[in-house]
């Protein structure tokens, strides 16, 4: 397929296992930059009942037969793959009306995000079908009875209805913790901008490494699909906030308890700092902010700042500033290289955008930019969607409604003053939700009444200061690691945040039972689980012959006097608890002199370590230590060592060993406890 071909093609669904064109011709789809027709839409005469029950019973039973790991070995194929033939992304971008710069977020950013998401898998998640959710609940004195909550796959279909702005990203950043999950996902691009996306799909089909069912795109109407939403599965919509309340209160995802998250609109702030005057690092780093966030793709980002809070001293110059950098901005074709913000998505959204601002200029004054009298370097002036940026000044925010109430979505900020912390925070507030706020100061103490006041209203907090100026992401740039929603008027939902996105497509089980009985479930050995001692260390042993269970009870060792004065002065650790019998003595935990903690660990291991080569390859640390009785000269330490998970790693020679590590004393108490982590190979030499 020649992604630049003349002549407008039919966009394709993929569904069943196949790409099928709707039954009319449908939509045209036109170039933003010279209104030229790039494709026609529809997805009439689907059957979007089928579409579910494939993606259900062919998609993700092959997801939840693999493991995390394998998951996400799929993830970065695809992702490489991707990456290969990006610039056929880029050289189809150019008709959305992103420039070279706003395509890189939305097409590197976007399979960065599935790249990061197959790095986390691999290291964050165990080589396992179901994921532990915190500690083993002992319901028991005698451990016969516990509790462990685990987190597996919902049997259902992702449904991901996507906006216009990022058509890549947009997908990519939902596709990615779905997939992970072992969930398969239903596609349904915006319509403006779907040929990218279906271009994207469709590379991602061709290399073969999705099982059946995994991937579905819709291009077009969605029809009846969501009449057909059961229990097990989940919707998630990025748009306007009336066709998200619309699409929550729709009667089958009610009547079913469907997973609804949603990303609406968000009237994002920025807020300057009392000291952060004109001529300061952080005033020129709020203004050169603000503007790129204004025309990056062209302000049609949900992250971009609408409310720009300004102390009221400095607001003109921050006008005149802004005023200056904005005139400065290249409108036109984005296929021109010299042009810095390309035009709207579509006309229809360029009139939508003109709109609002006159909505907005109830309260406010524009100050800059024409919004009726657009100029381009290059481009069709009347059939494409150009808007230069403008910038509006109200001066009285805190007794307006219209700029705390409506996003003009496009290159469109409103500036209001500030006199005192206080007040911006009630300003910050208004925007009753959004997806981010940034506060650039340089004073702590601003820092710290700003944020906490603000924190509860928004999704993501952004400071910016010169010492990260380097380095910061920006306010504008969703990350993979941090969670992407907002409360309130911004949907009230979470995306991404590492493993967080990827839980969202799982259900939490608490299951209850016997310790074995939960072990065969889990993987992982608990007290008063089966245990094994056949004999042979267990660091003798390798992967294939390891079982969890596996038990080593080790000799005893006596802890004398000289035992704890040798350590602390060959470590030079001298606290008085070791040192100073009459002063331990006067500690309220101690009875007089004790050994360290570190000393009782390493006589541990030198209780339990089997010396020679073999499988076990290294120790790379230990978790949830916790010194739990002290040590006295004359005591003496036991410890049971037993192998309490094994995880594979899949594409090496060794995998990972959790051996769970008891130290006790002559009396039976438990000293301390921890786990010990190995890496073991998989097979003896």
């Amino acid at each position: 397929m020649n992604v630049l071909a003349k002549q407008p093609r039919r966009l394709e669904s993929y569904v069943g296992g196949q790409w099928v064109v709707g039954a009319r011709e449908g939509v045209p789809l036109l170039d933003a930059s010279t209104g030229v027709p790039i494709a026609f839409i529809d997805s009439s005469g689907i059957d979007f009942k089928s579409v579910l029950a494939y993606g259900r019973d062919k998609g993700g039973s092959a997801l939840r037969r693999l493991s995390f790991h394998e998951r996400a070995a799929m993830l970065k194929a695809i992702g490489q793959a991707l990456m290969e033939g990006k610039e056929e992304f880029y050289a189809l971008s150019t008709a959305t009306g992103a420039t070279r710069a706003d395509s890189w977020v939305d097409i590197e950013g976007g399979i960065g995000t599935l790249l990061s998401y197959a790095s986390k898998g691999r290291r964050e998640l165990p080589n396992t079908r179901v994921l532990l959710d915190g500690a083993l609940e002992a319901l028991s004195k005698d451990n016969t009875f516990s509790a462990q909550h685990i987190l597996s796959p919902l049997h259902g279909v992702a449904v991901h209805i996507n906006a216009f702005n990022f058509p890549c990203w947009g997908m990519l950043e939902k596709l990615a913790p779905t997939l992970l999950a072992g969930v398969p996902a239903i596609v349904k691009p915006a319509s403006q901008t779907a040929y990218l996306t279906e271009l994207m799909v469709r590379r991602i089909i061709e290399t073969g490494l999705l099982p059946g069912g995994a991937l579905q795109l819709v291009c077009g109407s969605v029809g009846d699909l969501l009449d057909h939403v059961e229990g097990q599965d989940a919707v998630t919509f990025t748009g306007s906030a009336s066709t998200g309340q619309r699409l929550k209160t729709h009667k089958a995802i009610v009547e079913n308890s469907v997973r609804f998250t949603m990303e609406a609109d968000s009237l994002n702030a920025a807020i300057l700092g009392l000291d952060a005057a004109p001529g300061t690092e952080e005033f020129d780093l709020f203004v050169r902010e603000v503007a790129r966030e204004m025309t990056v793709k062209a302000g049609q980002k949900c992250t971009a700042i609408r409310r720009v809070i300004a102390p009221r001293s400095y607001s003109e110059a921050l006008i005149g500033s802004l005023r200056d950098r904005l005139a400065k901005t290249t409108v036109g074709n984005p296929a021109d290289e010299t042009v810095r913000m390309g035009p709207l998505a579509s006309l229809d959204q360029r009139e939508e955008v003109r709109s609002r601002i006159r909505d907005l200029s109830a309260d406010a004054k524009i100050v800059a930019g024409d919004p009726d009298n657009p100029t381009a370097l290059s481009g069709d002036p009347q059939a494409g969607a150009f808007l230069n940026p403008v910038l509006l000044y109200c001066d009285k925010p805190g007794s307006a409604s219209s700029i705390h109430d409506v996003e003009a979505f496009g290159p469109v900020s409103t500036i209001m003053p500030y006199d005192t912390a206080e007040e911006a925070v009630d300003l910050a507030r208004r925007g009753k939700g959004s997806l981010v706020a940034s506060v650039f100061t340089n004073d702590p103490g601003f820092v710290e009444e700003v944020v906490v006041g603000i924190a509860p209203f928004h999704g993501r907090v952004m400071i910016g200061n010169r010492v990260s100026a380097k380095s910061s992401t920006g306010h504008g740039s969703p990350l993979p690691v941090l969670v992407h929603g907002g409360p309130g008027r911004a949907g009230g939902g979470e995306e991404l945040g590492g493993m967080r996105g990827v839980k969202h497509y799982m259900q939490r089980t608490a299951v209850q039972g016997a310790p074995t009985m939960l072990s065969a479930t889990t993987g992982r050995w608990s007290p008063g689980s089966d245990v094994r001692t056949d004999g042979e260390h267990p660091f003798r042993k390798s992967l294939a012959e390891l079982m969890v269970g596996d038990q080593l009870i080790t000799a005893s060792r006596a802890v004398t006097l000289d035992d704890i004065e040798h350590f602390a002065n060959f470590t030079g650790d001298t606290f008085y608890a070791h040192m100073d019998e009459e002063a331990a003595k006067a500690n309220p935990f101690f009875d007089g002199r004790v050994a360290h903690g570190y000393l009782i660990v390493s006589f541990a291991a030198g209780l339990f370590v089997d010396p020679a080569p073999g499988p076990v390859l290294a120790n790379y640390g230990v978790d949830n230590l916790r010194f739990l009785t002290p040590v006295n000269p004359g005591d003496t330490l036991q410890v049971r060592l037993t192998c309490k998970e094994i995880n594979p790693r899949g594409n090496a020679e060794h995998g990972e060993v959790r051996w769970d590590c008891r130290i006790s004393n002559q009396n039976g108490a438990t000293v301390a406890q921890y786990d010990v982590l190995t890496m073991v190979a998989k097979t003896r030499n």
